[in-house]
């Protein structure tokens, strides 16, 4: 039987194993750690992975760092029809 693994990110589909993987071998901050396996860059932009990707930082390092720039919240993007754009009543003149 295969050991099921731990999602952290759903949308981009990273796994808590690949994340304590990258903090090992780099010492990533959260922003770092963010860059190199794209969790906290899908869809939601963050708002459902941020505070995990923190706290699995903040448990692996053994050192504060003051100076770290914090992870930030992105807008969510939805598709629109281009000729909803600029128009109140949805292309109808």
């Amino acid at each position: 039987m295969e050991k099921q693994k731990t999602v952290v990110c759903r949308c981009e589909e990273v796994f808590l194993e690949d994340l304590v993987e990258t903090l090992q071998a780099h010492g990533c901050s959260s922003r770092e750690l963010k860059l190199r396996t794209r969790a906290g860059m899908g869809y939601c932009g963050g708002r459902t992975c941020r505070n995990l990707i923190d706290k699995i930082v903040g448990k692996h390092m053994k050192k504060d760092r003051p100076n770290e720039i914090p992870l930030g919240y992105q807008p969510p993007v939805r598709p629109i029809q281009f000729f909803m754009m600029g128009n109140d009543s949805y292309g109808k003149k």
